[in-house]
């Protein structure tokens, strides 16, 4: 008796098309670049796909059109996972209806796994790469840059490629403008790592903005993106004489671990001193009191910068493009407590 032999085929990209009711170079087009159809044929599309169970033959479409379909993705080492594990879910989600993956990869500056990140980008393995927070690896005299492949930056503007950002400057200046129309005149503002790009514009513009106001003060309480800092911070703080009424933090973690030590310490937040942060994740709505911060657009921050990097890889020209943000005034601020009477 011959064996039996299983003669279901698996779905094929024609089924879909019959299935849908479109052509193939519809459904083609569908599932590489959404943007670039009507949402209904989409909608018809994915429907079809569901219920065929159609699996696209990557390795088949990677061979036909000479690429790997995987992006590179590279951080700091020492990255804010509650910040950009919102950005990479954007970017994850954009790459892969269209069929790409992506591989993370981290360094420090100066380091053997910047070198590591430079041989990635030669090494054939990859199609394009991402950059979060402008962290663009170099080694060797060559940068990631180099290789020829498109690069695009998420969250930091770097010169010579499409950026996705929000206007950290401006929202800056609105944190700056809030403090002082509550009646804060004495500032203290806690940094980020000096290495960091977005570290760099926060505190110019912190620096600019006090400098030009003589009614004014600002301290500056050298930090880094995390709690540990943060509560580092507070205690900095609380050795300054006189101690400022208000602190402007470059993250959301520095001023939630801030806000933790000082009332560890007995402050009221913010009865003794106003607290802001900057990025808006989800902590910042489940601290007490709730965090006045800048909210990004992070998953948006990240979809648009992978669709950006998926326009370069089909021969579009691709520009940086500013999202807006938010300013959440919550409840960590508040005005300026009394003088002490003399």
């Amino acid at each position: 008796m011959p064996p039996h032999r299983n003669t279901e085929r698996a779905p094929r990209i024609a089924d879909v098309a019959t299935k849908a009711g479109v052509s193939t170079a519809s459904v083609s087009r569908a599932l590489a670049d959404p943007a670039s159809v009507r949402p209904e044929l989409l909608e018809r599309v994915r429907q079809a796909v569901r219920v065929l169970g159609y699996t696209p033959n990557a390795a088949a479409r990677s061979l036909r059109e000479g690429r790997t379909r995987t992006i590179l993705v590279v951080t700091r080492k020492r990255w804010s996972a509650p910040f950009f594990s919102e950005v990479l879910h954007g970017i994850e989600s954009a790459l892969a209806v269209a069929g790409y993956s992506m591989i993370l990869a981290n360094f420090d500056t100066g380091t053997p796994r910047e070198a590591a990140v430079v041989d990635m980008m030669f090494s054939g393995h990859i199609d394009g790469a991402i950059v979060l927070s402008g962290m663009v690896a170099s080694s060797g005299g060559r940068s990631m840059l180099d290789a020829g492949l498109p690069v695009v930056s998420i969250g930091a503007s770097v010169e010579a490629i499409p950026s996705i950002v929000v206007d950290e400057e401006a929202a800056m200046l609105r944190l700056c403008w809030h403090l002082v129309s509550l009646g804060h005149r004495e500032i203290a503002y806690v940094t980020g790592p000096a290495v960091n790009a977005n570290e760099g514009v926060r505190r110019r513009t912190v620096e600019s903005f006090f400098r030009e106001r003589s009614d004014c003060g600002l301290d500056v309480i050298a930090g880094d993106f995390t709690l540990e800092a943060g509560r580092a911070a507070a205690a900095a703080f609380m050795a300054l004489d006189p101690r400022p009424t208000a602190v402007l933090c470059c993250s959301d973690e520095i001023a939630i671990g801030f806000m933790g030590a000082a009332q560890d310490a007995g402050l009221d937040v913010p009865g003794d001193v106003s607290v802001t942060g900057f990025d808006g994740i989800e902590f910042a709505d489940h601290c007490r009191p709730k965090l006045t911060t800048i909210r990004q657009p992070r998953r948006e921050l990240g979809h648009t910068g992978a669709a950006r990097l998926l326009a370069m890889l089909r021969g579009e020209a691709a520009d940086s493009i500013t999202l807006p943000d938010d300013l959440r005034v919550a409840a960590s601020t508040g005005p300026r407590p009394p003088l002490p009477s003399s």
